[in-house]
């Protein structure tokens, strides 16, 4: 399983209405560079493949709510078909397509290079949700 990391600058844009999870637009970017935390905007994030042969690119929020103070952001899972040939890439951020500036939100690391084949599928499992705030 990939193991999720968050860009330090989320916090603050949460905190100063850069994003409404429940209604705007997230997408996912692929690189093979690793994100630092220290990232802000999709523009630094360094080796992106522009335009990833890729059937679709867009996630589906399927719940942004609170219950009991805990704030919880549910994504459904995503598989990608490859039109042509992707990557190699190991790493896979989550930005706010919305947001004036492609705010970043996460990433994941997969631990090693990916590459897609025409025709061959990539799977992201978000689990249970993609994170809570209490």
């Amino acid at each position: 399983m990939a193991s999720y990391n968050k860009f330090n600058s989320f916090v603050e844009a949460l905190a100063e209405k850069v994003h409404n999870l429940g209604s705007d637009t997230l997408k996912v970017a692929l690189t093979n560079s690793a994100p630092a935390a220290t990232m802000t905007k999709l523009s630094e994030l360094t080796g992106a493949i522009a335009s990833p042969a890729l059937d679709s690119v867009t996630l589906t929020v399927s719940s942004s709510s609170q219950t009991s103070g805990t704030y919880k952001l549910v994504l459904a899972d995503k598989t990608m078909t490859a039109s042509g040939a992707v990557g190699p890439f190991r790493y896979v951020a989550i930005y706010n397509d919305t947001a004036a500036n492609d705010e970043l939100i996460c990433w994941y690391d997969y631990g090693s290079a990916v590459t897609l084949a025409s025709g061959d599928t990539f799977k992201l499992d978000f689990g249970t949700e993609l994170f809570s705030l209490a």
